[in-house]
């Protein structure tokens, strides 16, 4: 890897950018922590960032040259905040540009599909991330987590389909090789973990680590759909769901070698990470 000046991580306090914060410090890279609220993250130098408050772009921008880009939550066409954003880091200088998408969406399709169709005219050296779902949504505060937690339950409409869960250490991993490495990616990255799993497995490894049972409970769409938008606005309720019903439908039943090829090292099991989640809480 070669050195680099400063790299502004977007969502530096969260379940992806918290983990390429820290792995690039502990390189030896300067990391700028952008978030709402300049949260102090170690070894980083804290600044106020807000998709929506354009105010807060320059500062954060000031001397960047590569960004680690991490969409705004919930927002269904976060191009159009994103993209003028995108052009101003180009402009004050940044020349590398990592963006955290998802396995489920295609360059150029819905939400930040947008946004990766748009970011290699932006950007001679870029990369796309996109990840399979992520092991840390049975654990911490996640949806799903919570429901197990409360209820012993995971509510899905994916059916008996089956996902190539990823641990969030390993994408930061590949986001951090991505944003260092003397030749960038230049091309979207679909990353899993080493196995496809259904929702039903993952309840079984979980009742077997932990000891506490945990069943799967299948939901149709429209129950997956209705659940969601009590909670979050109807139209990422509704592509939630439909990410749910791809599922079923073996949308996400695939593995890559991508974290292997390149980090060098092979990605985490879901049980390896539950085990290792079981001995930091004992």
């Amino acid at each position: 890897m070669t050195a680099t000046g400063t790299t502004l991580v977007i969502g530096a306090t969260g379940t992806t950018g918290s983990r390429t914060a820290a792995q690039l410090t502990a390189a030896g890279h300067h990391v700028r922590a952008a978030g709402r609220h300049a949260t102090q993250v170690p070894d980083t130098e804290p600044v106020a960032f807000d998709w929506y408050a354009p105010a807060t772009h320059a500062a954060a921008l000031d001397g960047v040259d590569r960004v680690y880009l991490i969409p705004p939550v919930g927002d269904s066409d976060p191009a159009t905040v994103m993209l003028p954003f995108l052009r101003q880091a180009r402009a004050a200088g940044a020349h590398r540009a990592v963006l955290l998408s998802s396995s489920a969406i295609p360059e150029g399709g819905p939400a930040v599909g947008k946004v990766h169709q748009a970011l290699p005219d932006l950007f001679e050296q870029w990369a796309v991330l996109r990840p399979s779902w992520f092991m840390q949504n049975f654990t911490g505060a996640h949806a799903h987590s919570v429901s197990i937690r409360e209820d012993g339950i995971i509510r899905t409409a994916t059916g008996s389909g089956r996902v190539g869960f990823i641990d969030a250490e390993d994408i930061a991993a590949v986001a951090v090789h991505a944003l260092t490495d003397a030749h960038a990616p230049n091309t979207d990255l679909v990353l899993t973990g080493p196995e496809a799993l259904g929702y039903d497995d993952i309840a079984t490894i979980i009742t077997e680590v932990t000891g506490r049972l945990v069943v799967h409970r299948r939901l149709s769409y429209e129950q997956m759909r209705d659940r969601l938008t009590a909670l979050i606005p109807v139209e990422f309720a509704e592509m939630l769901a439909g990410m749910d019903r791809a599922i079923a439908e073996g949308a996400e039943d695939r593995i890559t070698d991508t974290v292997q090829r390149l980090t060098g090292r092979p990605p985490r099991t879901f049980r390896a990470l539950l085990e290792r989640e079981m001995r930091r809480s004992s």
